[in-house]
């Protein structure tokens, strides 16, 4: 893929800013070079490969539609810093990019930069839409807590949508029923938790009514207490090791331990993983490995998983405030099994790449 993006920021609530920097920075202004964003739109850095513009959603959605062969258009959205290329591709049931083209997409030296690739793509047996993920090493996830939260606002910004509204989604992991809430914010009904070891899939042995629930996982020799949850992607919870009394989750090196949990031999399908610190009855602190994408400031499901491992380990109650690197989130695990998540997601800029294998 070429380095070569033609970029338009919005910069919402920023107006002065905005017209200041279009003064300086001319919407013809277009060189070539790749770019490097801030993800903070508070202190967002400007270059001069980019031009700058007022947001305006008429023209927005008019750059997306724009038909040029071998360019894609995309919008760049986050919740919570775990940020995705969001694609219109509602008129193809197969994404406009390859797993190979994503993985230089979300290349952040040398591409957009980005945790994954989301496609909206037409929805079948009577859902609205369908959400498929890339990677960002090209592998595809069931689904994305996070993304599905991006999907939602950007399906508004499609459809030209305000105020509440909510869609059937068909995902890799079933159902999901994202709600664009007053405040902005996203709520998803997440659907209920797997537990049953072979269908999240582990092969660690069910220590309770076939789940797994604080058993142990041996990694680099080390004995971890680990509950095991689905949320139609494989999770693996720790609140920390045999010996430890609380996990600290601030002073773990994921860099090098994420990995060994990822491709674990107890993981036929790899694993996500969450380190969890327990704060209070109704807060968890917690720091994810994402199978395919690595350290992330963000996973929905994660967060979903960890207050299911949490009240089944007895540490909280059912509903909780969960903290990321990249902000909180609001999970509720309600009696009817079905959980809940609440959060943001934003879009952060429109742009364009060349596809070049």
């Amino acid at each position: 893929m070429a380095a070569a993006f033609s970029t338009t920021v919005s910069l919402p609530s920023r107006d002065r800013l905005t017209s200041i920097l279009t003064r300086c920075f001319p919407s013809s202004l277009h060189t070539g070079r790749s770019l490097r964003l801030i993800r903070n739109p508070t202190t967002r850095a400007i270059s001069s490969s980019m031009s700058v513009q007022a947001p305006k959603r008429s023209a927005d959605v008019a750059y997306l539609d724009r038909k040029e062969s071998g360019i894609l258009h995309f919008v760049k959205y986050q919740g919570l810093g775990n940020d995705f290329i969001m694609v219109d591709n509602r008129d193809s049931s197969e994404p406009k990019v390859t797993p190979e083209q994503a993985v230089k997409l979300c290349d952040r030296n040398f591409g957009v930069g980005a945790d994954g690739a989301i496609f909206v793509l037409p929805g079948i047996d009577g859902t609205d839409y369908t959400m498929r993920i890339f990677n960002s090493d090209g592998s595809e996830p069931e689904m994305c807590g996070n993304g599905v939260r991006c999907f939602a606002r950007f399906i508004a910004e499609l459809e030209n949508l305000s105020g509440t509204h909510s869609f059937k989604i068909h995902t890799g992991a079933g159902l999901i029923v994202p709600e664009i809430q007053n405040d902005g914010k996203v709520k998803v009904d997440m659907g209920q938790p797997i537990l049953q070891a072979p269908n999240i899939p582990t092969k660690l042995p069910a220590n309770k009514n076939g789940s797994v629930i604080q058993a142990e996982l041996l990694v680099n020799g080390i004995a971890w207490n680990v509950t095991c949850v689905s949320m139609g992607n494989p999770h693996c919870v720790t609140f920390g090791t045999k010996k430890s009394e609380a996990l600290q989750v601030d002073e773990l090196k994921l860099e090098d331990i994420g990995p060994m949990f990822e491709h674990h031999e107890m993981f036929p399908a790899r694993t996500n993983t969450e380190f969890v610190q327990v704060i209070s009855r109704s807060h968890l602190k917690m720091r994810v490995w994402e199978r395919g994408a690595g350290a992330t400031l963000a996973c929905g499901t994660g967060a979903c998983a960890v207050v299911v491992a949490a009240v089944l380990e007895g540490h909280t109650g059912r509903k909780c405030t969960v903290d990321l690197p990249g902000g909180p989130l609001e999970i509720e695990w309600r009696e009817d099994n079905h959980i809940y998540m609440t959060g943001p997601a934003e879009a952060v800029f429109y742009g364009s790449a060349h596809l070049q294998l």
